[in-house]
């Protein structure tokens, strides 16, 4: 299958292009470098340096006899986008027109989002036109290819009862309708993740493109199997208050002695998944898309913990490692409840059969021992919050 993956070059988007790269499909990447340039703005730069989207991508290529397609571009620019559908950005001479499209390519930190004005109106801007730029480039060159866009658990918010699979039945006044679940983000990054998830539902509605919003909670993990056997492979890892996630945090400050820093009660419950288990659900909704019409959502995660239960983790296994480890409240830094009723359901992903990677022990003293092994490189100063809510 043609696959055009948008935002290639990101955490999640390269390990998904080897990934289907080895599986066999004909795969395009897509990057504007905004994370790495950002990075590299706010002194929050990744733990390992990686290699560039073209260096990479001809690394692989070599050494696995396949072929990855590489464009540096900003999908915000719809002729840019265009001349991506049509294989013209890529030097592809034949029409090269994607039947499928993962979409990564967006400004993917909550607190970036909630820094200034500027970061807020770019984040508004990159995340709702890049989409909107999409949806009509689908709609102009081929109306059945399927949109496989990265939503958020986070769209959601803590309400106090259930987390359906993207839709609600709602019995009123004697009368039935099924709604898309209430939205209520955290942040202007997750609420433009809702927008996003709306701008498509309604195109969907409209033109009866094919859609699948995998609304994923925070992810963990570096190695896939392509990229085990050559560290020029690995995807990016932060740990910084801005781009890293809780989990990246809390295994850093293990390695250097710092106390886990938990936000507040550290009550807050969230759907977690490994990254191995993110690219299988790719490829699961690539291999079984969405109808024509139809806005799928699925909850793309495989167990939950509060932030709590996971320095818990976190110190059990650096305990294993011969590590002291503390744990240390501070100010939560973000407006979100610290105790909350958390029950997602997620099956939908495991009907179309998905095999989870649970967060045991064992993985994390292997993601324990890898960023031992590159403890030089640590900054300390990257670790406490400079974003707050307020």
């Amino acid at each position: 299958m043609r696959v055009l993956i948008l935002g290639g070059d990101g955490y999640l988007g390269w390990p998904t292009a080897i990934y289907l790269s080895r599986k066999g499909h004909d795969v395009a990447v897509v990057d504007n470098y905004f994370r790495r340039l950002a990075c590299h703005q706010l002194d929050a730069e990744p733990l390992i340096p990686v290699p560039n989207l073209n260096q990479r991508a001809r690394l692989w290529n070599e050494k696995t006899g396949l072929t990855i397609q590489v464009a540096i571009g900003d999908i915000c620019d719809y002729v840019f986008l265009c001349k991506c559908f049509t294989g013209e950005a890529f030097g592809i001479k034949e029409e090269w027109i994607p039947e499928a499209i993962v979409h990564y390519a967006e400004q993917p930190s909550a607190p970036y989002s909630m820094m200034d004005h500027e970061k807020a109106i770019f984040t508004i801007q990159n995340n709702l036109l890049g989409t909107a730029n999409i949806i009509h480039a689908v709609n102009k060159f081929n109306p059945d290819c399927h949109i496989i866009k990265l939503g958020t658990m986070g769209v959601y918010g803590t309400p106090n009862i259930d987390i359906e699979e993207g839709y609600l039945d709602v019995e009123y006044k004697g009368r039935k309708h099924t709604f898309l679940y209430p939205k209520t983000p955290g942040s202007l990054y997750h609420l433009t993740k809702a927008q996003d998830g709306d701008l498509l539902y309604f195109y969907a509605r409209m033109w009866n493109i094919r859609v699948s919003d995998l609304n994923q909670g925070p992810v963990y993990g570096l190695v896939t199997d392509e990229s085990k056997h050559d560290e020029k492979l690995i995807t990016i890892f932060n740990y910084d208050d801005i781009f890293g996630t809780v989990l990246n945090r809390f295994l850093v400050q293990a390695v250097i002695g710092h106390p886990l820093t938990v936000y507040g009660k550290g009550g807050q419950t969230r759907g977690y998944i490994d990254i191995r288990d993110t690219i299988a659900c790719i490829e699961l909704a690539l291999l079984n898309p969405a109808q024509a019409g139809e806005y799928r959502v699925f909850n793309q995660i495989t167990e939950t913990f509060s932030v709590k239960e996971l320095a818990n983790k976190i110190v059990e296994a650096a305990r294993d490692l011969g590590l002291t480890v503390k744990i240390k409240a501070i100010k939560n830094p973000r407006k979100e409840a610290e105790k909350h009723y958390y029950n997602p359901k997620y099956s939908g992903l495991k009907d179309l059969g998905l095999t989870p990677h649970l967060l045991t022990q064992d993985k994390l003293k292997t993601m324990l021992e890898f960023v031992s092994r590159h403890q030089s490189l640590i900054h300390k100063r990257y670790i406490m919050p400079r974003v707050t809510w307020g």
